[in-house]
């Protein structure tokens, strides 16, 4: 179980978060729904280590974790909005860049975890393929496999369904229902509320300040 206590976030004079409060079960899916400006996007990136957290305590599984630690604990991995594929590598490279270079893990390993995700996400013959060459369902699983390369507790999903048409939207739902099958707890970033109906556990709401 994940648990938020106390959190604070403050951007110039606006603060975002105040005392926040939020528990994840494990296993679950958790979708935060509200419109932009709400700071919904902000907190996965904090959970993520990507932006820092100025008070407050993260705790995970009965054990707190140090605010300065939240990168390096690679709590939550980051499904972003617009994928931030990297064009100019392939499916593979863009899988095993970041355990390489931020890991130690071995490219032979690398690969190897990497085919795997590949494999279960239907995937397995894409390696060598651009992502340009991608529709944009298959760029969402790839998106996906890149988060799980670094072995998080929790994936987080920035508004999944942004921009894809009704099929995608369902390809993108099965996925996500399909994670919670095998156990892997999730945080669903979403604008869409008959979506966050369709695929979570429990719904919290945001909205702007």
């Amino acid at each position: 179980m994940l648990e938020l206590k106390n959190i604070s976030k403050q951007f110039g004079q606006h603060k975002i978060f105040d005392n926040y409060n939020l528990t994840v079960e494990e296993g679950k899916i958790l979708a935060i729904v509200g419109p932009s400006g709400g700071g919904k996007t902000t907190l996965l990136r904090m959970l993520a280590g990507l932006e820092t957290i100025d008070s407050g305590q993260i705790i995970y599984e009965n054990k707190e974790i140090p605010l300065d630690q939240m990168e390096s604990r690679n709590l939550l991995g980051f499904v972003f909005q617009d994928f931030q594929l990297f064009p100019h590598l392939t499916v593979l490279d863009n899988l095993t860049l970041s355990p390489i270079k931020t890991m130690g893990m071995s490219k032979e390993d690398a690969q190897k975890k990497a085919q795997t995700l590949l494999d279960r996400l239907g995937l397995g013959s894409h390696g060598n393929a651009y992502p340009y060459s991608l529709s944009g369902g298959q760029k969402q699983r790839v998106a996906f496999a890149r988060a799980m390369m670094i072995d998080p507790k929790i994936v987080g999903y920035d508004e999944p369904t942004s921009a894809l048409d009704p099929e995608l939207r369902q390809e993108v739902e099965k996925l996500i229902l399909q994670n919670r099958e095998i156990g892997i707890t999730q945080i669903v970033i979403t604008h869409d509320m008959q979506f966050a109906q369709h695929i979570a556990d429990e719904i919290v709401t945001i909205n702007p300040k």
